[in-house]
Order: structure tokens, then C-alpha cells, then sequence
């Protein structure tokens, strides 16, 4: 059963950091892309950041430089550092995994709730 795990969130205050990470599981390959999305209350889901598997990274305009995304391979991780948050940042973090060549698959996690209050 393929599986995307995150964890981190939580409360934090303006100004403050968060590290998010994400745990993938049930494959027997490493995931081509795997990437942070967001979701605030009454809007859609964005794209945060994403890395490939030779540690390529993109970032959403809006994001870097605040946030910074990471990966290790050899554990099926991926990482989200998040600093200087604002109440703008208040959503739930997905992370997904993307493998575009046959079997194509594409798995989200559960998600994590991040709250920045001021």
C-alpha cells in the first residue's frame, strides 16, 4: 500500500519557523518528483515547492526564499523548511509523489495543519 505520511505542523507564531516532513512508503522505487502543495480555508490548492530525485528544486515565486524544500532519498523523505510565517501561511501542507513513466502514479498524503497566529 503506497503511502505519503506528513508531519510537523502545528501552531506557531508570526515570524516563527516550521519543518515539515513527509514519509513515503509501499513502493520499491524512489519517487521521480515529489513536492509540498498547500491548501487555505476557501481556496484552491497551490504548489508550494517540488524536488526531483537528483535534487532539482522549484519553487512557486511566491515561496522562495521563505520556504525551502529538501529530500533524502536513501529514507523516502522530503522536507519543508518554512521561516518567517505569517497568518497568510495558515493552511494544510500536502506532499505528493509523482512517478510520470509506466506505471504512472501519483499519491498526495493526508495532510498537516500549520496555523500561524499573530
Amino acid at each position: 500500500q503506497v503511502e505519503l505520511v506528513e508531519s510537523g505542523g502545528g501552531l506557531v507564531q508570526t515570524g516563527g519557523s516550521l519543518r515539515l516532513s513527509c514519509a513515503a512508503s509501499g513502493v520499491n522505487f524512489i519517487w521521480p518528483v515529489m513536492g509540498w502543495y498547500r491548501q487555505a480555508p476557501g481556496k484552491q490548492r497551490e504548489f508550494i515547492a517540488s524536488v526531483t530525485s537528483g535534487g532539482l528544486t522549484r519553487y512557486a515565486d511566491s515561496m522562495e526564499g521563505r520556504f525551502a524544500v529538501s529530500r533524502d532519498n536513501a529514507k523516502h523523505t522530503i522536507d519543508l523548511q518554512m521561516n518567517n510565517l505569517t497568518p497568510e501561511d495558515t493552511a494544510v501542507y500536502y506532499c505528493r509523489g509523482r512517478r510520470i513513466v509506466t506505471p504512472v502514479l501519483d499519491y498526495w498524503g493526508q495532510g498537516t495543519q500549520v496555523t500561524v497566529y499573530s
